[in-house]
């Protein structure tokens, strides 16, 4: 069983940044696509980003790109999540997923991963 765990999660200013960490268990990290998705209140959760086992490919959601980054320390089974001028709408919970196809065409869709972390608040105030 994988165990997966988000922090860097907090309270931000409009405008500010935030870093994103997810942790993995087992040796076979680098084995695992990563994708992040959102939660916010009254809301379906929603695609963020991805991540290839490598590193090599990302994906993003049209409404992060440019100012969110993904990247990946497979040595310390870990990917981060760069967040920058954030804005009050990104406030939600953050999930971390595991996928263990490097290549999908459906990443975007949440049952396509395997294992999920419990999440990690992200508060932006105006």
């Amino acid at each position: 069983q994988v165990q997966v765990v988000e922090s860097g999660g907090g309270l931000v200013q409009a405008g500010g940044s935030l870093r994103l960490s997810c942790a993995a268990s087992g040796r076979t990290f680098g084995r695992y696509a990563v994708g992040w998705f959102r939660q916010a209140p009254g809301k379906e959760r929603e695609f963020v980003a991805r991540i290839s086992w490598s590193g090599g490919i990302t994906y993003y959601a049209d409404s992060v790109k440019g100012r969110f980054t993904l990247s990946r320390d497979n040595a310390k089974n870990k990917v981060y999540l760069q967040m920058n001028s954030l804005k009050p709408e990104n406030t939600a919970v953050y999930y971390c997923a595991l996928d263990p196809n490097n290549y999908r065409l459906g990443y975007s869709e949440a049952p396509v991963y395997d294992y999920w972390g419990q999440g990690t608040q992200v508060t932006v105030s105006s």
